[in-house]
């Protein structure tokens, strides 16, 4: 898996080194706010057998300027999450986990390049897992890993590794790309 991460990461590197130059990623506002319009698609890898499953995310961030220096986050965020718990993968079960999480993000800038800036990203949310005979509420945390590819100061891709942990459920990943759009 790790080495499906490193692939994604040199196909970005190769196809972001051919964009034309931009604004380095928070140049134009030192000291301003933005916000972040996201949506992700990934894969769960549940433990144990390596069960691959279904992981859509949506969600907003605002970013403080006043925070970029702060050393545990200057984003914050809101997201909705589906997971697929189902037999078939990729496709809508009735076994499904729905979760809403608040985090904060720390961007931060990667030497010699202003196209590519890396984050850490921390969630905390509720899961309800659906499909029994009730639904099941339960603390979610989320743990990411991220390098952000910006094309200009507008739209970005991200490409993520994220550990997560629902008590009561295997410890599982989730390997995601998304698209962004900030203003």
């Amino acid at each position: 898996m790790a080495r499906r991460g490193q692939l994604c990461i040199a196909v970005m590197a190769l196809l972001c080194g051919r964009l034309p130059a931009q604004i380095a990623p928070g140049t134009e506002s030192q000291g301003g706010t933005s916000n972040d319009l996201f949506v992700m698609f990934g894969s769960d890898f549940v433990r144990p057998g390596l069960e691959s499953k279904a992981n859509y995310n949506i969600g907003l961030g605002h970013t403080f300027g006043f925070l970029r220096k702060d050393p545990f986050g200057d984003e914050l965020t809101f997201a909705y999450t589906y997971e697929n718990a189902g037999s078939h993968g990729f496709l809508h079960t009735d076994f499904g986990a729905h979760t809403e999480a608040l985090g904060i993000m720390k961007n931060f800038g990667l030497p010699g390049t202003k196209h590519f800036t890396g984050y850490t990203w921390i969630q905390g949310g509720i899961t309800s897992l659906t499909g029994n005979a009730f639904v099941q509420n339960r603390f979610y945390n989320g743990d990411s890993l991220g390098l952000i590819a910006h094309f200009n100061d507008r739209n970005s891709v991200w490409i993520q590794e994220t550990f997560n942990k629902i008590p009561t459920i295997h410890w599982y990943t989730t390997a995601s790309i998304g698209y962004t759009r900030s203003w």
